[in-house]
């Protein structure tokens, strides 16, 4: 018998509500940037030290404003370092749920994955008389390996 490792549903007023939240995290976080991937690659890095160094840098250049550039703008760096304090628990947060729910989906997938299998082994072990052939042939079709496999919406016919 197959594993069930996790069992979970969502009420559909439960549903609701996930999609609202994350509509108005959305609209919350209209501030959020994408990178490329050349822009991701080339950007500076800011580990740990790098952080105690920006606060430091901060601090001496809010004491010592007489000696900074007339263009650097201290305010935008006071609201950089800021907004890095106040997303960088969000984003933890955030990342925590989404490995939650990325472990959620690959044991929903698991579990489904074994179910269907059983099912599998059992229509594929039954008598041939018990009307399971067309079941039988679309449940093989998905360990067919020479390429045989029938068009669906899924899979693009071949060319």
């Amino acid at each position: 018998m197959s594993k069930n490792r996790i069992s979970m549903s969502f009420a559909p007023d439960t549903l609701e509500r996930i999609v609202g939240s994350l509509t108005a995290l959305e609209l919350d976080f209209e501030a959020l940037i994408s990178l490329s991937k050349e822009e991701r690659r080339d950007i500076f890095r800011m580990g740990a030290k790098s952080q105690a160094f920006c606060t430091t840098a901060l601090n001496v250049a809010e004491q010592h404003s007489g000696i900074m550039p007339r263009d650097f703008d201290i305010a935008a760096f006071r609201q950089d370092h800021d907004a890095l304090e106040v997303l960088r628990p969000i984003s933890l947060r955030i990342s925590q749920l989404s490995q939650r729910i990325a472990d959620s989906e690959l044991a929903l997938g698991s579990d489904l994955m074994s179910a269907a299998l059983e099912v599998y082994g059992l229509v594929k072990g039954s008598a041939k008389d018990k009307g399971l052939d067309e079941a039988r042939r679309l449940l093989g079709e998905r360990f067919e390996r020479n390429g045989r496999r029938r068009p669906t919406d899924e899979t693009p016919p071949k060319v």
